[in-house]
This record gives structure tokens, sequence and C-alpha cells, in this order.
């Protein structure tokens, strides 16, 4: 009997391994990202949405294809050309790099995008609901660079617009505008390049699922000047971002494109960092914005602890009633698949809103993390609800 149990156990582990060899056996129908450089036909991602690199570096001992916080080891060929692939990887944009012998590179194979405090690869895996922000033949809008110099940081500044299709048709239609702000370690370049929002509010205008409107992504990290004695010290600078939104960004578009310049026609929304940034700003100035976005993540981020809503509140507020009567919408989304804190300190948020009698929606990207999927995703449910 014991003999039996020993060889039967055998078979089991034997097919067991012979099993999970075969489901992690690389399928190659591997095909260029989308967002290579122009003729490159490295990285590629296959049907199994793995990754695969390649680059030349024939003097290199060690290189390996850095993706999603796993390094994986790549093989080098008799032409010195090093090539490897990822695990299987969640839908969505993803930042990644490679390591040369100790050195963190961007892969010369791919576009470059802002993102983690640098400039670096990007890679595109297919997701079964792109439609949404693909690029379509539809009528476009128009992404300009807005140059301007901001007295309260004493410094040039700049901001990415995006003005709907129709806007050079028409020189007396005016439209509602939406101010649209990235995360941390990120730009203003983020929200067209990684998040395709241009895109997203092109395919929702042509099916008339949203109203045409402006979007304003402008630069999060805006900081009083510092004298010499507090830049000797190398103190960190007081953030001012609120400051300059308010009496500098709004008046400036208000005055150099057709805006409805009124709080009924303007919308403030962000993610992760800009969502904490924007929510204060929006609870500081209900006058001027009535529409609110906030996409992974809330006042009390990074916190996991209820936020005070008198403090939330900024005392202005008695109860719920009152916020509900200026703020048309109040919206919330998340990834199902977010890091701690952030379920946490959502859902503490979410707890705070329902005692306060707040009314707000909420929205869950199914399947994806602290990523861009999870955002595009947030910006077409949420502009789909904007100014109607």
């Amino acid at each position: 009997m014991k003999r039996f149990l020993n060889i039967t156990l055998l078979i089991s582990c034997f097919c067991f391994e012979a099993g999970w060899s075969q489901e992690t056996q690389i399928v190659e129908d591997f095909k260029p990202s989308t967002i290579n450089q122009a003729d490159k036909q490295f990285p590629q991602v296959n049907s199994q949405r793995r990754v695969r690199a390649s680059i030349a570096a024939p003097n290199a001992n060690k290189v390996q294809l850095d993706l999603g916080g796993v390094k994986y080891d790549m093989r080098k060929d008799e032409n010195g050309v090093w090539t490897g692939e990822s695990n299987p990887q969640d839908e969505g944009f993803h930042y990644y790099q490679l390591n040369i012998d100790g050195a963190s590179v961007p892969d010369p194979g791919s576009l470059y995008f802002y993102g983690a405090g640098r400039s670096g690869s990007g890679i595109e895996i297919p997701a079964r609901d792109q439609e949404f922000f693909a690029l379509k033949e539809v009528p476009h809008g128009l992404v300009s660079e807005n140059i301007y110099f901001s007295k309260l940081t004493n410094s040039f500044r700049h901001c990415f617009i995006y003005t709907p299709p129709g806007y050079t048709d028409n020189e007396k239609t005016r439209y509602p505008v939406l101010y649209l702000q990235h995360g941390s370690f990120e730009d203003e370049s983020g929200w067209s390049a990684q998040g395709r929002a241009n895109l997203i509010l092109d395919n929702l205008i042509a099916s008339k699922q949203a109203t045409p409107m402006i979007i304003v992504m402008d630069n999060g990290y805006a900081y009083k000047p510092q004298n010499k004695e507090s830049a000797a010290k190398k103190e960190r600078p007081e953030s001012i971002f609120e400051e300059v939104l308010i009496t500098e960004i709004i008046p400036m578009i208000d005055s150099k494109f057709r805006t409805l310049a009124n709080r009924e026609h303007r919308a403030i929304a962000g993610l992760s960092m800009g969502a904490n940034q924007t929510m204060r700003i929006m609870m500081n100035h209900v006058d001027t914005f009535s529409y609110y976005g906030g996409f992974s993540g809330t006042a009390n981020y990074p916190s996991v602890d209820p936020i005070d809503a008198s403090t939330f509140l900024e005392g202005k507020y008695k109860d719920g009633k009152a916020v509900n009567k200026k703020i048309k919408l109040f919206w919330l989304g998340l990834g199902t698949k977010e890091p701690s804190p952030f379920p946490k300190s959502i859902g503490a948020f979410k707890t705070m809103l329902d005692q306060q009698g707040i009314k707000y929606v909420y929205y869950e990207s199914p399947e994806t993390a602290h990523e861009w999927l999870t955002w595009r995703r947030c910006l077409y449910q949420f502009a789909s609800k904007l100014f109607k």
C-alpha cells in the first residue's frame, strides 16, 4: 500500500510539473509594442501579455529587464545582443527600464514618458476595453502647450491645453473647463501622453457621450521662492500650487481661451497626489468649481485614518447638505487591485462622506492597480457625466 501511494505521488508530481511547464511555456506570437519608436521592433508583447526586450550591448556582463519592480535576466547571443522576457503583465500602460551592469537606462526602442521622477521607457499591454482610448477616425481636438510666467513662483511654467473638435470652427462658441492634475513624480505631460486624455475625450464627444470641453493640464509642483538662508539650509520649499491655480492659471485660461467662466462650467480632478491636491482646492473654493473627480486618492491620502469632517470642510459647512447644494458631482474612482494604503484610505473617506450625508459617485476599475489604465477608465467615466 505504501509503495502504491509513493508511485501515485510520483506520478502526480510529474503530471503537475509537466502541466506547469506547459502553462508557463512562452507563446511565440510577439508583436512590437504600439508605443515603440519609429521602425523599432522591440520591445514586443505576446498574447500572454509577456514583454520581450532586446538590446545590443556586446561589452556588457549582465543585462536585465526591470518591469513592475521585478528584474528579469536577459540572454546574450553570439552577436552581443541581449534578449529576455517578463512574466505576464496586467493590461495597460507600464513604466520599465533596462539594467546594464548595474546601471538603469531607458530602452532605446520605446518612446519615452515622464514618470517615476524621470523620462524613461513605457510599454502598452493591450487592454480588452482599449477602444475607448484608441486612436480612431473621428474628429480630433488639439493639445497645445501654453507657456507663462508665474509671479508667485518667480519662474516660467507651462501647461497643456486640450481644445475639443470644432473649437477653431466657430469663434463664438464657449466651452466648460476641466482642470486635470497628474500624480506624484509625474508632470503636466502625463495626462496627454500616458493617459490618452485627448483621445478619450475625442471618442466620447464623437459618440455624443460627453459635452465638448477644454481640459487644462498643469504641473502640480509649484513652490514659493526661497530666500538664500532657506536655500542654504536645504529646507523643503513651501507648496503654493493652490494659489497659483486660483490666482494665475484660471484667470489666464479664461482670458486666452473661449471659456464659460463661471463655477457651473468649471470642474477639477486629479489622480493620486493630484486627487489630494484638487480635493482640498475644491473644498476651499466651492465658489470656483461645481464638479470634482478624485482618482485613486482623497483628502486624507496617504493616511488610512478617517479624516475629521470639520477639517475636510474647512469649517465652512456644518453638514453635507450645503456641500450637496454646491457640488453637482462628487466622483471617486479606484482600481480593484490598488495596493495599501489606497483602499483603506479611500474607504475611510467614503465612510466620512456617508456620515455627513454628502452625495457621491463611486467607481471601481476591474483588475487594475495604481496605474494609468485605472486613471484612463476613471477619466472616461467621469468626463461622460460632466456639464450635463
